[in-house]
C-alpha cells in the first residue's frame, strides 16, 4: 500500500464496486467526500463526521423487516364491487389475476429481465381468502372480475382454475349471500357510502377505496353505520404501508426538523389518463352497462353516456374532483405523520384551465366540470402550521411532499430526505464548525433495493415516485396495497383497528368537503370542533 492510499483509509475499491455497494444499502446518514486522484481513479471515504451527526440524530438504522401478516385460521371470502382500472389492481394485489394477464408478464419478464413483475407477484403472500362472488354493472368488467378470481393458482391460459366465481347484477343481492364475509368496494364516489352503509348493515367488513363519501352528510352516515355495526373497515390509502412515510414519522417524533410551520403537497400530471380522460371501452354501450343502476344515486339522471360512465371523476354527479381524488391521498401521507386531523378552516380556488381547452389536440368535447388546475388552504392553528395543496393536470413538473420546520425541512415520496435550516437553532453549532452543510442532506434514506425498478407506464411511475406503487421490506419490494389489504384481513381475524380505519377516513372525508365547498361556494369554510360541522364564512 502506498502512503497515497493509506490517506484514503485503507483498501481501494474501484467506482463501479462502490456503486454496486451503495445499491443495497437501504438508508445513509450523508456527509460523504469523493476523491479524485489524478485522471485515472476515484475513490469514496464515508467522512467520520458522518458518525458523529448519526449519533447526534438518532435515527434507527435498521430497515423495517418483511413479516407477514397472519392467516392462518378460517378462509375470509370476499365479494368483489367493481373491477375497473382501481378494482383490477386491487384483485392483483389480493392475489387474483386473469390468465392472459399472467401470460403477458411472463413474457414481458422473458424478453426483459429486470421486468420482475411477474416473479414479484408469484412471491406475493397467500392471503388465505378467496374471491366467492363479484359484481360489476359493465358485463365485460363482471367477466374479466370471475376469470381473474377463478385463478386461484396464479395460472397462465389453459392452467388449472378453480370452480366459477358467481357474478351479482347488484350489489344488494351480493350482500345477502351467505357465502360473503366481506366485501371490497372499488366503484365510482357517488356509490361508496351507500354500499359502505349497506354493507355494515349486513354485517359484512369493509376495504374501500377513497374518496370516503361523495357529500358532506355522508361523512356521518358512514362513520355512524361502521361504528355502531363493528365491522372492520378500511379505507384504500396504500401509502399507510410505503417505508418511508413511516421513516418520516420516526424523523418528526425525533424533531430533525423542528417546531413544524409550513406543509407543501401537490400533485402534477399531464396527460390523459392522468386527467382522468380514460379510454372507453369499445364494447360499452347501453346493453351492456346498466346505466340506470349506475345513476340511481343521482339527483340529475343523464341519458346514457360513455364519457360520464368511464370517465366519471370529471363530473361533480359521480366524482369529488381534485379535493377527493388526488388531495386525499396527499392528506393521509401528512396525517399519518402528523395526526393533525381536520383543519380548522379550509379555502380553495381552480379551474378547468387545461382539459376545456379547444386549441389542445386532445380537447374532450363533453365539458367536464371539475378543476383540473386546484389549489387549496388548510389552516392548523392548533398546530401552528398551514397546509397548501396545488395541482395541475396540465403539467409533469415534479415536486415532492415537503415539511418545513425551524431547524430544517424534509421532503418524502418513495425516499426521504431531510436538510438542516441554516438558521437552525439545533444545529446552529454544528453548522457554525462545518459538521453540517445546510446545502447537504443530513439524513437520506433509501429502501433497500438492488436493481433498477422497470414500470411499464407514466401513470405507474408516477405513483411509484410518489411512494404508492410499492415499498421495501428487508430489501424486498413488495405492493403496498397488498399490504394495506393484508392488513385488513388481519384486523379482521383479530379483532382490531387497522391503519386507515373509519376515524382516519372520517377526517380525511370532511377535509377534502371543505376544498370543495370552499372552492364551489368562493368563500372560506371553517369546522366547529365541538359541534363537529362545517361553518361558512
Amino acid at each position: 500500500m502506498t502512503d497515497k492510499d493509506k490517506n484514503t483509509g485503507g483498501s481501494i475499491m474501484n467506482r463501479r464496486d462502490v456503486l454496486k455497494g451503495l445499491a443495497t444499502v437501504p438508508y445513509s446518514i450523508t456527509n460523504c467526500v469523493v476523491f479524485i486522484h489524478g485522471q485515472r481513479k476515484s475513490y469514496l471515504r464515508i467522512d467520520m463526521r458522518s458518525h458523529k451527526l448519526a449519533k447526534e440524530l438518532n435515527m434507527s438504522a435498521d430497515e423495517k423487516e418483511y413479516a407477514p401478516f397472519k392467516h392462518d385460521g378460517d378462509t375470509i371470502r370476499i365479494g368483489i364491487i367493481g373491477f375497473g382500472i382501481r378494482g383490477t389492481q386491487l384483485m392483483q394485489a389480493a392475489g387474483f389475476v386473469q390468465p392472459a394477464t399472467i401470460d403477458k408478464w411472463k413474457q414481458a419478464e422473458a424478453n426483459d429481465s429486470n421486468n420482475n413483475r411477474y416473479s414479484n407477484f408469484l412471491e406475493q403472500e397467500d392471503l388465505n381468502i378467496m374471491i366467492t362472488g363479484v359484481c360489476d354493472l359493465f358485463d365485460v368488467h363482471a367477466e374479466n372480475a370471475m376469470s381473474a378470481a377463478a385463478n386461484i393458482g396464479r395460472e397462465s391460459v389453459g392452467g388449472q382454475m378453480g370452480q366459477a366465481v358467481k357474478r351479482y347484477r347488484t350489489y344488494q343481492e351480493m350482500l345477502a349471500s351467505d357465502d360473503i364475509d366481506a366485501v371490497i368496494i372499488a366503484t365510482p364516489d357517488h356509490w361508496h357510502a351507500q354500499m359502505t352503509i349497506d354493507a355494515a348493515k349486513a354485517g359484512k367488513h369493509v376495504y374501500a377505496e377513497k374518496g370516503f363519501s361523495l357529500t358532506m352528510d355522508e361523512n356521518y352516515t358512514i362513520r355512524d353505520a361502521v361504528k355502531s355495526s363493528g365491522i372492520v373497515y378500511q379505507l384504500g390509502h396504500q401509502g399507510r404501508q410505503t417505508e418511508s412515510y413511516i421513516k418520516a414519522k420516526e424523523a418528526i417524533d425525533k424533531k430533525l426538523i423542528g417546531k413544524i410551520n409550513l406543509i407543501e403537497v401537490c400533485t402534477n400530471r399531464n396527460s390523459a389518463n392522468g386527467a382522468w380522460v380514460y379510454d372507453i371501452h369499445p364494447d360499452a354501450n347501453p346493453n351492456t352497462v346498466d346505466w340506470a343502476k349506475f345513476e340511481e344515486p343521482c339527483e340529475v339522471k343523464h341519458p346514457w353516456s360513455p364519457e360520464r360512465f368511464f370517465r366519471w371523476r370529471c363530473w361533480w354527479d359521480y366524482g369529488t374532483g381534485l379535493s377527493g381524488d388526488l388531495l386525499t391521498h396527499e392528506f393521509d401521507a401528512i396525517n399519518q405523520i402528523l395526526g393533525m386531523g381536520i383543519p380548522t378552516s379550509a379555502s380553495a380556488s381552480g379551474g378547468g384551465y387545461v382539459w376545456n381547452n379547444k386549441e389542445r389536440g386532445d380537447y374532450v368535447n363533453e365539458i367536464r366540470e371539475v378543476p383540473d388546475v386546484w389549489n387549496a388552504v388548510l389552516e392548523y392553528p392548533d398546530h401552528d402550521f398551514s397546509l397548501l395543496y396545488s395541482a395541475s393536470l396540465g403539467s409533469n413538473n415534479n415536486r415532492g411532499k415537503t415539511i418545513m420546520g425551524h431547524d430544517g425541512m424534509m421532503e418524502f415520496g418513495n425516499t426521504l430526505t431531510v436538510y438542516a435550516d441554516r438558521q437552525s437553532t439545533r444545529y446552529k453549532e454544528q453548522i457554525e464548525s462545518g459538521l453540517i452543510d445546510p446545502e447537504t442532506p443530513i439524513y437520506t434514506y433509501i429502501p433497500g433495493r438492488k436493481n433498477v425498478d422497470t414500470v411499464a407506464t407514466a401513470t405507474e411511475q408516477y405513483f411509484a415516485a410518489r411512494g404508492l406503487l410499492y415499498t421495501y421490506r428487508g430489501g424486498r419490494r413488495v405492493d403496498t396495497t397488498h399490504l394495506h389489504i393484508a392488513e385488513w384481513l388481519q384486523s379482521i381475524r383479530e379483532g382490531t383497528q387497522p391503519s386507515c380505519n373509519v376515524d382516519q377516513a372520517f377526517e380525511e372525508g370532511v377535509a377534502a368537503a371543505m376544498g370543495i365547498m370552499a372552492q364551489r361556494e368562493h368563500r372560506a369554510v371553517f369546522w366547529d370542533k365541538e359541534k363537529e360541522e362545517i361553518v361558512r364564512g
